[in-house]
């Protein structure tokens, strides 16, 4: 995942790494706990290679495929428009201080093609305080719906300019 830049963001989970997995590794799992997703349609699932469409609330649509799985611990992923560029996406489940921890991690495409320093300003100061407020409320979604059994609301976190 070299020539990425990363934004990353992690959050403790009052849940078993089972229940964790078992919720993330169901196909269209994003309907139940993503506060921007207005649908996540699924092609195939099945590990390496399971692919789904994820469109926001405001009709952006993002085609995922899965690019590693690990039972488990999590998977790999490439997010884009169908035929546009590219992000990879990891997704780790693991233990810290006896805890469920639940990691997103962002490998953006969009400003590794500038030249120079010039992507520092947009990357510090738009890019990465949007996407970790976005990965926050996706977090924050599969946490809501772990402890109330119901998909999170739209919006729940509050809106996103680039989702909502």
């Amino acid at each position: 995942m070299n020539n990425y830049l990363s934004i990353k963001r992690k959050k403790k989970l009052d849940h078993s790494v089972k229940d964790v997995w078992d919720l993330i590794s169901t196909p269209s799992y994003l309907e139940l706990v993503h506060p921007f997703c207005k649908s996540n349609t699924t092609e195939s699932w099945s590990g390496v290679g399971s692919k789904d469409t994820l469109v926001y609330l405001n009709n952006l649509t993002f085609i995922r495929e899965i690019t590693a799985w690990d039972e488990m611990k999590g998977y790999e992923l490439t997010i884009g428009r169908e035929n546009g560029r590219k992000s990879k996406v990891a997704w780790k489940i693991y233990s810290e201080n006896n805890q469920t921890m639940l990691s997103i991690e962002i490998f953006t495409h969009g400003l590794k093609y500038w030249p120079g320093l010039f992507y520092l300003f947009p990357y510090l100061f738009i890019i990465n305080p949007k996407l970790k407020n976005y990965l926050s409320s996706v977090l924050g979604g599969i946490d809501y719906y772990l402890n109330e059994k119901t998909p999170v609301p739209k919006n729940y976190f509050g809106s996103h300019r680039w989702f909502s």
